[in-house]
């Protein structure tokens, strides 16, 4: 537990130094001799919605060249619950295509990721972003990210009125300083000394995530969330949410005062109450994370070095009343449910690495021309199209039919994802988009060979153990260790509601088909009706979590 006397993390410094976000960000973008920026204000970009990126396929040979690296930016939207209108798919698409790698990446926050934007461009895909009806805003530094909200097909009413409330925390915990206007939207100076009212001049010690769920599904992994709102339905309607608090996934190979974590409920607000909790929630851990090691800096080790019942009185006291207790909650599967609704008004389908071509033939842009509902991006990388006109089913079938768009995938690939990992993320270890492909195929190998191809299995890939695509609820969960090896999870919970612990460390391809083989033959041999993998290995003692 950091003490009063700890140092500062160099972050913090940048933050307090930055003018409200703004540092020397304006005078790296005029500077032609460099693809990259200064690397304090790389810091500061993050905040704006951008990572600075290089193709690490590159390095060696422009390294023998005496070249600088390939840089590149990543760009993220913000997009709360991940709905857009078809016009503003028509616009990212168009963004991707014309300045960035010709790709949209649809992310496990329900966002969307254009890589390769060179420095020079910057500016213009951000202001293109903005006239879509879109930005960039606080979707990555030390602020509240995207807020996420289940996409799942439920009855429309309950849906919207809990995406409404999704936005209105997106939009209340936005930073307050106008910095973002001047570097990318051509506004005028502003004096804004005071402008952060909820964050302050260091805004958060980490970044800080929000899912909003509608149970029984669990498409948001809502425990993972640093902040949850579980809704409660009486009746049909919504009473309020159950709120829960300390998820996170990140942890750090060999450090083991880091670790993924749960979430616990601590309280209950009614729907008109969530955006003044979420307020709350966040100046606590302001005022009390962790300012002189990051590692230590989320959400998680606040309530677990100061206690759940601490964390709620200060909560509590920064509401001005008390939260009535938590409300009962259960949860059926995390998954996406691909194919037709029954009422064939909507559409969903795998997006194999959550990765899209872009492009005026591809089928997504055809469809986005013809269709007057909505795209919804699911917390699993895949899509949802969703108000399908009658008129237009059957095209929409056809097109999707001559894509690569999945919407009857083997059960093992539609519960799997991958974080982006190489050759673009700087903190990857390993391979883990371009890896799935080839481990889900040699595993629904495998699972066949056993008499479960139609087994659901929940398998994930993260190419570091930050964990971005949430690994360690996986029932199968691979982390990236060193090129081509990796760290095997198995036993979390089909659910979201339980951790998977190591099973076995730095393995590669051959060493984890072999470590699963044995275990899906006793699955198949030895499982109870309905009993899932995770629970199975669980049961069966093949690996055990820490309280057991």
């Amino acid at each position: 537990m950091p003490t009063q006397d700890s140092p500062l993390s160099r972050n913090e410094t940048i933050k307090r130094e930055s003018h409200l976000l703004r540092g020397g960000i304006e005078d790296g973008l005029a500077r032609k001799v460099t693809g990259a920026i200064e690397e304090d204000d790389t810091q500061l970009l993050k905040f704006h919605g951008t990572y600075q990126q290089d193709d690490r396929d590159l390095r060696p040979e422009r390294g023998k060249r005496k070249l600088e690296k390939a840089f590149s930016f990543m760009v993220r939207v913000r997009i709360p619950g991940g709905v857009l209108t078809p016009a503003q798919w028509l616009a990212l698409d168009a963004i991707a295509r014309d300045y960035g790698n010709g790709t949209l990446r649809l992310t496990s926050r329900q966002s969307v990721q254009l890589h390769g934007v060179l420095k020079s461009n910057l500016r213009t895909v951000i202001a293109a972003i903005a006239a879509a009806g879109l930005d960039t805003r606080a979707t990555c530094g030390d602020v509240n990210r995207t807020v996420m909200c289940t996409t799942a097909p439920l009855p429309s009413g309950l849906h919207a009125e809990v995406l409404a409330i999704a936005t209105a925390i997106s939009e209340h915990l936005l930073p307050q300083s106008s910095a973002y206007d001047e570097l990318w939207l051509g506004a005028e100076a502003a004096t804004d000394a005071d402008a952060e009212s909820i964050y302050g001049p260091t805004y958060l010690p980490r970044k800080f995530k929000i899912g909003l769920v509608i149970p029984p599904v669990n498409d948001v992994d809502v425990l993972s969330q640093d902040l949850g709102f579980i809704a409660v339905v009486e009746g049909g309607a919504l009473a309020g949410f159950t709120v829960t608090a300390g998820g996170g996934m990140g942890a750090t190979h060999g450090e083991p005062a880091t670790y993924p974590r749960l979430a616990e409920p601590f309280g209950f607000c009614t729907p008109d109450q969530a955006v003044s909790v979420a307020e709350a929630v966040l100046r606590t851990q302001r005022d009390h994370g962790d300012r002189s090691d990051r590692k230590h800096a989320r959400l998680k080790y606040t309530i677990a070095d100061h206690g759940l019942a601490w964390f709620r009185n200060e909560v509590e006291a920064r509401l001005g009343r008390p939260l009535a207790p938590p409300r009962p909650f259960a949860f059926t599967h995390t998954g996406d449910r691909f194919g037709w609704t029954a009422d064939l008004s909507t559409l969903t389908v795998l997006v194999p690495g959550g990765r899209i071509a872009t492009g005026d033939a591809t089928p997504l842009v055809e469809i986005a021309r013809r269709h007057n509902g909505t795209f919804r991006i699911t917390p699993n990388q895949n899509l949802v199209i969703a108000g399908i006109a009658p008129d237009q089913r059957g095209t929409i079938a056809s097109l999707i039919a001559g894509s690569n768009l999945d919407p009857r995938p083997t059960p093992l690939r539609g519960g799997a994802m991958a974080c982006v990992a190489l050759p673009t993320c700087g903190l990857a270890l390993a391979e883990s988009e371009r890896y799935l492909p080839r481990l889900a195929a040699d595993i629904d190998e495998l699972l066949a060979r056993s008499g479960l191809a139609e087994a659901e299995i929940l398998l994930r890939v993260s190419g570091c153990p930050n964990g971005c695509s949430r690994p360690y609820l996986a029932e199968i969960g691979l982390v990236g260790r060193a090129p081509g090896r990796y760290d095997l999870h198995l036993g979390g919970g089909h659910d979201g509601a339980r951790l998977a612990p190591l099973y076995r460390q730095n393995l590669d391809h051959d060493d984890i088909l072999g470590a699963l083989a044995p275990l899906f033959g006793d699955y198949a041999e030895e499982r109870q009706p309905g009993e899932r993998f995770g629970d199975f290995v669980r049961r069966k003692g093949y690996t055990a979590s820490p309280g057991d």
